[in-house]
């Protein structure tokens, strides 16, 4: 059985652990690997490795950061393959939703590489008389990244190359679902000339985690995951004095007014909704349909899902397995609530027959209509390929419904009116907005991240924000006296 350890130090390091968590394929049901869960002294030791390595990292000049960075970003490039068939076998999405996913992280990885432009200060002469004043961004030291299974390069991308970049030691601790996809980075990143302990990996469960938030030396964390943890980071963070960026869940609504090409809307609707099973912070998860399109859209979403081909990711199937047996179920649970309150399953992912391995953890496609905002299929956070309709009156009414929910992180609206799509950017109280795109990430210049309970914490990921969290500010007054100058003076100093 391969053991799955950590990668601290420039090394690897397995074999201690007391306790260890099984790794599975979600196409098969097989136990692939079993994976060392770190204790708080191995987390210890992974953040004394890169504080050690910080002191220097953080002298290291801008040309040294960036020729590795690039060097990073050739193996990468190089290796996605290799990448995407790790991440399909321990996650289960299918191959070319994988390859989308390290293309991602590679756009993160080729900001970084742009790290001198990004850390540019300003200078001012003669603030004063003689006085010049400029600003500048250091390092903070050593920062955590604690990532989720449903991204298992792209979400660690979005941190470690900025952090990295900006002089920070980092120490990742990749979910114990899919942790090999993160060794990889980790070795390439040595290969490409990191000095040892600048990027760590340490597996672990919420033992890890806390760890890392209780360490002193961590100055900083960075977290995507479900809204409980995200509070539960952000609060057990703060309170130990760090910066925390704690991107949580998410209820994604897709808005299409009566004017929307339908056609164009089904088709987003069904990417959106089904992509990588569902599991995506980013996935449209509710369709609100603003009368009289509702019966329209509906039947050609449905006509669209009936195609989708079910299976294992390595088959060249449109949609994969979900990522656990309990996980699998749990989605399965919220379809059947939301039938008992009432939805009307137009598509009914319960009987999908996949192409794959009968013990895979199989949910196809769903489709519910009539969906209400009561019904829990509606208010909580499924993460699985479950698309719920909900039909309304007016503009004002999605609008509303929108902003009533507690989560902000993605939105879409789909029309051909200008004006209706510049009202909805402006008045919807979300955090990342398409307009006829339904999933709005930002490019990696720009930053990502949510509002609500989508975000605790002030910086976005990746872009300018990114920059801005891993480093401190800091400003410069200085004078350097004309020798033609001097003497005493005690008279209170003045501007002039």
């Amino acid at each position: 059985m391969k053991l799955v350890g950590h990668f601290v130090d420039g090394k690897w390091v397995s074999g201690s652990a007391t306790r260890r968590g099984d790794v599975f394929d979600p196409a098969t049901g097989v136990r692939t690997a079993e994976v060392e869960l770190a204790s708080a002294a191995e987390v210890a030791a992974a953040v004394e490795a890169a504080d050690r390595a910080a002191r220097s990292w953080r002298d290291a000049s801008l040309s040294r950061r960036t020729a590795v960075l690039f060097a990073f970003r050739e193996l990468v490039h190089a290796r996605r393959d290799r990448l995407a068939e790790v991440i399909t076998a321990e996650h289960g999405k299918v191959l070319a939703d994988a390859a989308g996913e390290v293309q991602r992280g590679l756009e993160v990885i080729e900001y970084a590489c742009g790290i001198p432009a990004a850390m540019r200060g300003g200078f001012s002469e003669n603030v004063s008389t003689d006085v010049d004043s400029y600003s500048l961004r250091q390092p903070l030291g050593v920062v955590a990244v604690i990532s989720p299974f449903n991204f298992p390069v792209m979400v660690p991308l979005w941190f470690v190359p900025v952090a990295v970049a900006t002089g920070n030691a980092v120490v990742l601790k990749p979910s114990e679902k899919d942790p090999s996809a993160a060794l990889l980075l980790a070795e390439w990143f040595a290969e490409a000339g990191l000095p040892p302990g600048v990027f760590n990996v340490v597996n672990g469960d919420k033992q890890a985690v806390d760890a890392l938030l209780d360490h002193p030396a961590v100055r900083a964390v960075s977290f995507v995951g479900s809204t409980p943890v995200a509070r539960h980071v952000h609060q057990r963070a703060s309170l130990a004095g760090k910066r925390v960026q704690a991107l949580g869940g998410a209820k994604n609504h897709m808005v299409v007014l009566p004017d929307a090409d339908l056609e164009l809307a089904a088709d987003a609707a069904v990417n959106a909704g089904f992509g990588s099973a569902g599991e995506r912070c980013m996935a449209i998860s509710a369709l609100v349909a603003v009368e009289p399109v509702a019966d329209a859209l509906v039947a050609k979403i449905a006509e669209r899902t009936a195609g989708l081909r079910t299976g294992d990711g390595r088959r060249g199937c449109d949609m994969g397995p979900l990522v656990t047996a309990a996980h699998a179920e749990r989605v399965r649970s919220y379809v059947e609530a939301g039938v008992a309150a009432g939805a009307v399953p137009v598509v009914d992912g319960r009987d999908v027959r996949p192409d794959g391995d009968p013990n895979g953890y199989w949910l196809g496609p769903t489709l519910l209509d009539r969906v209400t905002p009561e019904m829990s299929v509606y208010t909580d956070e499924i993460f699985g390929p479950v698309l719920s309709v909900l039909r309304v009156g007016s503009y004002d009414e999605a609008v509303d419904l929108v902003n009533a929910n507690p989560y902000g992180n993605g939105t879409a609206v789909f029309t051909n009116d200008g004006g209706a799509a510049r009202r909805y950017q402006h008045e919807v109280e979300v955090g990342m907005v398409g307009i006829n795109v339904p999933i709005p990430v930002p490019m990696a210049y720009y930053s990502f991240g949510g509002w609500k309970a989508s975000l605790f914490g002030d910086l976005h990921a990746h872009g300018e924000d990114g920059v801005r969290f891993f480093t401190r500010g800091k400003v410069i007054t200085s004078r350097w006296l004309d020798p033609r100058t001097g003497g005493v003076n005690l008279g209170f100093p003045t501007q002039t």
